[in-house]
């Protein structure tokens, strides 16, 4: 693990995460703003991620970037299965890099739950005139009332684990410090990882050695791509929230695999695979998951899910509970919420020189 368990530090000091050094624990979570087009990310996703650097987040993570067109969401989503969306990327990262942030870049498939509407237009699947596509998923099961996937075949998978090392590939080349692949919240890798969404009889279903064969595999190419010692993450439902469900017993077992697989940090969220879940929300619900992968798998850990209080987040790390603290809608609400977290712990984040007169 790259920070002891029994020295927990302050929520503004630095942390070492494979090569890389962030400037605090304070990390913006991954959030979708569906403001793409044709995948290439644009001047609101500068302001958007560019605010959260300024504002004092030691990493600032981009939205879901999909690795295939099939693989967004929406129309709306970023994505890095080209070219001219790296270049675009580059601008991006370099500003975020320029502001004393890490720059990190979650890349993203989709799966069953791709082919929708942004959610502001109510996020249901597209109609065929709208420019809808057929989603793709380990088996031939619909989530809730969206389109019905078809399975991929090993050719499909093969061009699934091709299409995360190519985007790997431009990740590195657009200047981002840090990838995370995406294996929660319903979409393709945690499908493959989940019995309820996974019914294959072959090599990628059944057992769980089988059923996490695709995310290893992802992680291996994408390994090639990003050599250690990049900082890889991985973000995990760790839970479906169900019972016969993906859960947290398998999660502990995957996170150990992972770390010999060379994954830096488990980014544990929980949930989205199976609709009209009831979840015990509550403050910092998601933080015992986190803790209990990085007390059992030995591997640093990053906790998320309403954490709103720099306080809330301090106890977090006090506990040894996690390593880093992922914000999100908090960071929607405040951007500088990090510099706003510092004054209330009686600490400060160094402001931009351009800014330098009002501190």
């Amino acid at each position: 693990m790259s920070s002891s368990s029994t020295s927990i530090s302050s929520l503004l000091s630095p942390f070492q995460l494979g090569s890389l050094t962030l400037r605090n624990r304070i990390a913006v979570s991954p959030m979708c703003e569906y403001s793409a087009v044709d995948g290439v990310p644009n001047d609101w996703h500068l302001v958007h991620l560019g605010s959260r650097a300024v504002g004092g987040a030691g990493l600032v993570m981009t939205e879901a970037s999909a690795v295939s067109a099939e693989g967004r969401i929406s129309l709306g989503d970023a994505g890095i299965w080209n070219d001219a969306q790296a270049a675009a990327w580059q601008r991006i990262a370099s500003f975020i890099r320029g502001q004393g942030a890490a720059a990190g870049i979650q890349l993203a498939h989709a799966g069953r739950k791709a082919s929708t509407d942004v959610p502001w237009h109510g996020g249901k699947p597209l109609a065929a005139d709208a420019g809808a596509w057929t989603p793709l998923a380990p088996s031939a099961i619909a989530f809730d009332q969206y389109a019905m996937p078809k399975a991929l075949d090993d050719a499909g998978i093969q061009k699934v684990i091709a299409d995360f090392a190519a985007s790997a590939r431009r990740a590195r080349a657009a200047g981002f410090e840090l990838i995370e692949i995406h294996a929660a919240h319903g979409y393709l890798l945690h499908e493959f990882l989940s019995p309820l969404s996974n019914r294959r009889d072959d090599e990628y279903g059944g057992s769980l050695e089988n059923r996490a064969r695709l995310l290893r595999a992802v992680v291996e190419a994408v390994r090639k791509e990003w050599p250690m010692p990049r900082p890889l993450s991985v973000r995990v439902s760790a839970t479906d929230w169900v019972p016969g469900g993906w859960d947290i017993d398998e999660c502990v077992e995957l996170a150990r695999w992972l770390k010999r697989d060379g994954v830096d940090l488990i980014d544990v969220s929980s949930g989205g695979n199976v609709p009209h879940v009831k979840i015990p929300l509550a403050p910092g619900y998601q933080v015992p998951f986190a803790a209990r992968i990085r007390r059992e798998a030995d591997i640093a850990t990053g906790a998320v899910g309403l954490i709103t209080a720099s306080q809330q987040a301090q106890e977090i790390l006090d506990r040894g509970d996690a390593d880093l603290v992922f914000f999100a809608r908090e960071l929607l609400r405040d951007p500088y919420f990090p510099r706003r977290a510092a004054k209330e712990l009686g600490l400060e984040i160094k402001p931009p020189d351009q800014y330098l007169r009002a501190w």
